[in-house]
């Protein structure tokens, strides 16, 4: 008699009508005022709602199109509602979410190695966002440091660098406005600025555990790094035997044209350890901290471990997306010359911007002040963007993004800093 009950239950839970869906009768201010009301007012939201997307373009509740030029800060590289990835998490869906890491599934494994041979590293471990797999390799770093005599504690970073918000990550933030109100963060950090070689060989020595980097700083303003620099970096961390962490959580997965932003140097050698997130299940809770297996040998059997980073449904969507960014690497780098062009001709046009820079779909637009009303008029007219930095514009296009759908982002802009 129970049995029978509950399978009538959950016979008529599972064929009820859904009661989370809004439906047609939601409006931006019901959205707004019920935020307001119950989420932890941390984010400074710009007054839209969106309700649905395909391809490089979404729509608000009330069907106004906009040019997505940020993409969810670089989450969404393979546009909205791609076909491909629907019918993969549809079909995931329907098997298997979540299992632990109690168990085998059958699609992290196979993950593990293509994001082995992209990186030409040896090892995988998955977390949930690229700020956990920042903190995975700082907890290598500084495991491995602690085998040797003296113990080796100090991490290098750079200024301007963004490396996530958990107090690891906060730590090798380059940007005081993020970690001051957090500290006493991690000790013994040490920043230099980005592309200063001398200083750069006077901070790593015997004491130094890792320098983190982005290849191209993305929060932080857009600014790449030189070959010479990146080159200093292995030279300078194999030299005092410490390791080189090349965060790629925005700047990698063919954002710059190439699996990731390192593989640019192709004479400069490999990291240490990649760092990977954002794109790589397409908007799905996804990390990846990928070791060579020398700096895998500092994480043994027990010392590390995650609940939820790895599961079948976001292992299963990241495989797709490393097969679709592969085939898409040559058009990348074609639009992406398209892009940094077309920039080149609006910085030419207008006097308020005073530097391009960038590598193939990710680019900043500086400023001469404050560029966040351009954010809000570049919005009113149907392109999304964000400003970085206070005074950077950041464009992180989809990766399908289309020379024309550029050129409409471009006159979008021009007439926007002409205002």
């Amino acid at each position: 008699m129970i049995g029978d009950a509950y399978d009538l239950v959950m016979d008529a839970l599972a064929t009820s009508a859904s009661t989370v869906s809004l439906g047609e009768t939601e409006t931006q201010q019901r959205v707004s005022a019920r935020e307001s009301r119950f989420l932890l007012q941390t984010y400074q939201r710009s007054p839209i709602t969106i309700d649905r997307g395909e391809g490089c373009v979404f729509w608000d509740l009330q069907g106004r199109r906009y040019l997505d030029f940020i993409t969810g800060i670089g989450v969404n590289a393979l546009g909205h509602s791609h076909p491909r990835l629907v019918q993969t998490i549809q079909a995931q869906a329907a098997q298997c979410l979540h299992t632990s890491n109690l168990f085998y599934h059958r699609y992290q494994g196979l993950l593990a190695e293509r994001l082995v041979e992209w990186s030409g590293l040896a090892r995988v471990f998955f977390s949930n966002s690229g700020t956990e797999a920042v903190e995975t390799a700082l907890k290598a770093a500084r495991a491995a440091g602690n085998r040797h005599q003296p113990r080796r504690h100090k991490i290098v970073a750079l200024y301007n660098g963004f490396h996530g918000r958990t107090m690891g990550a906060l730590a090798v933030t380059g940007q005081e406005k993020y970690r001051r109100p957090f500290e006493p963060l991690l000790e013994g950090v040490e920043f230099i600025a980005a592309n200063d070689r001398d200083a750069l060989r006077r901070v790593v020595d015997r004491e130094t555990a890792a320098v983190i980097l982005e290849v191209v700083q993305g929060e932080g303003g857009i600014y790449p790094l030189s070959r010479d620099f990146v080159a200093d970096v292995r030279t300078l961390t194999e030299r005092a035997g410490a390791m080189w962490i090349a965060d790629e959580t925005q700047c990698g997965l063919g954002r710059t044209g190439t699996r990731f932003a390192y593989q640019r140097f192709e004479d400069v050698g490999l990291p240490d350890i990649v760092v990977t997130a954002k794109p790589l299940a397409a908007g799905l809770p996804l990390g990846a901290t990928i070791f060579s297996e020398a700096a895998a040998a500092a994480i043994p059997l027990g010392m590390h471990g995650t609940t939820f980073g790895g599961g079948p449904l976001a292992c299963r969507v990241a495989a797709e997306v490393l097969e679709l960014v592969d085939a898409l690497l040559p058009h990348i780098r074609i639009v992406g010359e398209h892009l940094q062009a077309r920039l080149r001709w609006l910085a030419g046009r207008h006097r308020v911007v005073t530097e391009i820079r960038g590598a193939g779909l990710m680019a900043g637009i500086q400023l001469d002040g404050l560029g966040h009303r351009y954010v809000d008029i570049c919005l009113d007219r149907g392109l999304a963007i964000n400003c970085t930095h206070d005074t950077v514009l950041r464009l992180l296009p989809p990766l399908i993004v289309s020379t024309s759908e550029i050129d409409e982002a471009i006159s979008t802009l021009d007439a926007a800093l002409a205002v």
